[in-house]
């Protein structure tokens, strides 16, 4: 039954080529072209070549209207590319000169005069063989191709000077000098082991803030739908959203702008044709048909399953077989599984310590992978059942769908061992396959406590504003073995950022020699009280002991989170205390008690007034947008306390509609106050006080407020450079407001 519901399930799901959703697509990103919306127009024809069969006309023409809109948009590089695919794919040979002229004027804009004149001659020949010269279409292509001989000409007499390269919009390179035994890891750190930490990272030596501490790329990652994004507003037949499988390389995780569809499904899009090809032979050529399934199926089966496939079968047969058998030497295939908890016997060194290889070092590998625990004792039997069975349904396709040849690593299903008469109607797996969905489960299994969730800043609102607006969003989830050797702290010592499958991380604070090294698992103790934090924790079977907890657990005080995030009596704004449903002020002059439900009540509402809000500023009705987020003000002031994050989440909103309408020192009183609430929470130096003061930063250079544009610039990046490194977007775009601030006239900046 449950196996029967989960196939109803997938077949929801349909990642398969669909032309009629192709033609839909196509046509509706013909029509918000006509309207110049170009950034809607590019992901429909986007979505539009992922429906098409490959080499058919019909995903040439999505190629080539798409190059339209990136010419529009002055992507002519990327213009160029979907020109070529759209001739690779066929495109139709009658309509191919209005293509070679924007191929054309994208080489004169790109400054390359010599290929440009090739392309004309090209557009012309082509044009004087079809022989309808008096047509009103080729009227209009001659004149096109007369005025961009004239522009021709005018850049061969007179070229552009070059520009000039800003001397340190690239920052300094990090210093860097990586671990003998631990792949990815900086010097300074050493790899430890006990029974109660297990394998854990401490400080070798003194470590300043900034310091990078740990460089890894995910060893497998799989990106993750996310929410999504509507395009169109009204409802059509085919869904017109967007999610980060829109947006983002299923491989590579880099941001997409036109996207390489898979030859087999609908769903996996890639950057480019190099990594839509090397994700093929690793990985997707086993995935394509088993698309629908994995997504019903969630993230961490498809995690599941990657890893197996990229690890190759010899290295997990390898692995599983010494799972089974006594011996603690895990390269030897006929060894066993020792017991993870056990330490390490004396004199070892690194080498007795789990997922190490036999000369002492812990690589991003496979076999340290393998080594991440399970916890097969804690997870509940429902838990593990449904793991199993979803395993095994995702073996049953491999193998009834005959991708075994692909799981085991073979050129052809012929080297695959032919069944016996008697096995061929059984429903049974084979044993390779067994072996297979055995170290699937255990990866499953160990995703409940290992899965990293890779985070992007992604921008909110269409990102064509003077202001960008961001918020960390869960890209993909990974699994990173060195980076699982950080313990968890509710107030860790270090920052971690991602650039596409790569995290790095860095000190966020002075760390002496001797200490562990920390890192935060998600419950943060500036985000909520202890009592929440410990429940949230319990999914990875430990109690957490960090100085933050302790401090609070064993004292009557109440958290920082708590205090700033409570409710204010509505009668006289004291505090209101109290553990239970009803809430009593703290002031004893004023005998007012509330029930926390009522007042639960009321903050759900006003977060639903605040949503209204920004619907109401998306559809560019700022005035109103204005008046609703005041009003919420004045409602919130009733019941929540003056340093509640939502009071600072409301300043940010209107900061965010003033700018849009231009009123640059209106937007940073507002976006000041709300940095103020971030400092309370988050503390002065971290990374949430400079992603505001970022946004600070952007709010006054736009309003020509030149010193303190500076000033603000300089604390942001004091800031983001600890947390970020100065390679970070944020970093190079601050470097590049500071440098155009900087070359003002003398006079404009004794003004200013």
């Amino acid at each position: 039954e449950e196996e029967a519901a989960l196939l109803r399930l997938c077949q929801r799901v349909c990642t398969g080529k669909e032309p009629e959703a192709a033609s839909f697509y196509r046509e509706q990103g013909n029509q918000e072209f006509g309207r110049r919306r170009y950034r809607v127009a590019l992901r429909l024809y986007s979505k539009a070549a992922s429906h098409e069969p490959p080499g058919s006309p019909e995903v040439s023409v999505c190629f080539a209207n798409r190059s339209a809109a990136l010419f529009h948009l002055e992507h002519f590089e990327v213009c160029l590319e979907d020109i070529a695919r759209a001739e690779s794919h066929g495109y139709p040979d009658r309509l191919l000169p209005k293509v070679l002229l924007r191929k054309a004027e994208c080489l004169l804009c790109l400054g390359r005069s010599q290929d440009a004149a090739d392309a004309l001659s090209v557009v012309e020949s082509k044009i004087r063989m079809d022989g309808l010269m008096t047509s009103p279409t080729h009227q209009t292509l001659l004149k096109k191709l007369s005025q961009l001989k004239v522009k021709l000409h005018e850049k061969e007499r007179c070229p552009e000077p070059a520009q000039e390269a800003y001397a340190d919009v690239q920052g300094k390179s990090e210093i860097w000098e990586e671990n003998d035994s631990i792949s990815g890891a900086s010097s300074s750190l050493s790899l430890n082991f006990d029974t109660e930490r297990g394998r854990h990272l401490v400080a070798s030596q003194d470590i300043v803030p900034g310091q990078s501490l740990l460089k890894e790329e995910a060893f497998v990652s799989v990106l993750c739908p996310g929410e999504s994004l509507s395009l169109q507003d009204s409802e059509t037949a085919w869904d017109t959203r967007v999610t980060n499988a829109d947006l983002y390389c299923h491989r590579c995780l880099s941001q997409l702008l036109a996207s390489v569809p898979c030859r087999g499904c609908s769903y996996a899009k890639y950057c480019s044709q190099d990594c839509a090809d090397m994700a093929w032979e690793q990985y997707h050529r086993t995935e394509c048909s088993l698309g629908a399934l994995l997504l019903t199926l969630g993230v961490f089966c498809h995690v599941a399953l990657r890893t197996v496939l990229l690890a190759g079968f010899a290295e997990v047969n390898r692995l599983v077989e010494w799972s089974h058998s006594g011996d603690k030497d895990p390269h030897n295939p006929r060894a066993g599984c020792k017991c993870l908890s056990e330490a390490p016997e004396a004199g070892a060194g690194t080498r007795g310590i789990p997922g190490c290889n036999d000369s002492g070092r812990y690589h991003s590998s496979y076999q340290a992978v393998f080594h991440l625990l399970p916890h097969v004792e804690q997870h509940s039997p429902e838990h593990k059942f449904l793991c199993t069975l979803s395993v095994v349904a995702i073996c049953k396709q491999l193998q009834e769908a005959g991708l075994h040849a692909a799981v085991l690593n073979q050129e052809s299903s012929e080297q695959w061992p032919k069944p016996k008469t008697s096995e061929q109607t059984s429903d049974e797996l084979s044993p390779e396959l067994k072996t297979v969905a055995e170290a699937m489960l255990r990866h499953v299994l160990q995703l409940q406590c290992n899965a990293q969730a890779i985070t992007v800043m992604q921008e909110l609102g269409p990102g064509d504003g003077a202001v960008v607006n961001k918020k960390p969003v869960r890209l993909a989830t990974a699994f990173f073995p060195v980076l699982s050797l950080l313990n968890h702290s509710c107030c860790p010592n270090t920052s971690l950022s991602f650039c596409g499958t790569a995290a790095t991380v860095r000190a966020s604070q002075p760390i002496p020699r001797g200490q562990e090294i920390f890192h935060c698992y998600g419950p943060h103790e500036c985000r909520m009280r202890a009592a929440e934090r410990q429940q949230l924790l319990s999914q990875y079977f430990f109690e957490c002991h960090c100085r933050a907890c302790l401090e609070e657990l064993e004292s009557d005080v109440k958290s920082v989170a708590s205090m700033r995030n409570s409710f204010c009596c509505p009668s006289c704004r004291a505090p209101m205390q109290g553990e239970e449903d009803l809430l009593c002020c703290s002031n004893e002059a004023c005998a007012t008690s509330v029930s926390r439900e009522n007042l639960s009540c009321r903050l759900h509402d006003l977060q639903q007034q605040i949503k209204r809000a920004l619907d109401l500023l998306r559809a560019r009705r700022a005035d109103q947008a204005i008046k609703t987020l005041l009003k919420c003000q004045m409602d919130a002031g009733n019941f929540l306390s003056p340093e509640h994050l939502l009071m600072g989440e409301m300043e940010d909103h209107l900061a965010q509609v003033y700018a849009t309408l231009g009123k640059w020192q209106e937007a940073a009183r507002h976006l000041k106050k709300s940095i103020g609430i971030v400092e309370m929470h988050h503390g002065p130096s971290s990374v949430e006080t400079g992603h505001e003061l970022f946004k600070l930063a952007q709010i006054l250079f736009n309003g020509f407020a030149v010193s303190e544009a500076l000033s603000t610039i300089q604390r942001a990046e004091e800031i983001l450079s600890v947390h970020c490194g100065p390679q970070s977007a944020q970093m190079q775009e601050l470097q590049e407001m500071k440098t155009c601030l900087s070359e003002l006239p003398r006079s404009i900046l004794q003004r200013t």
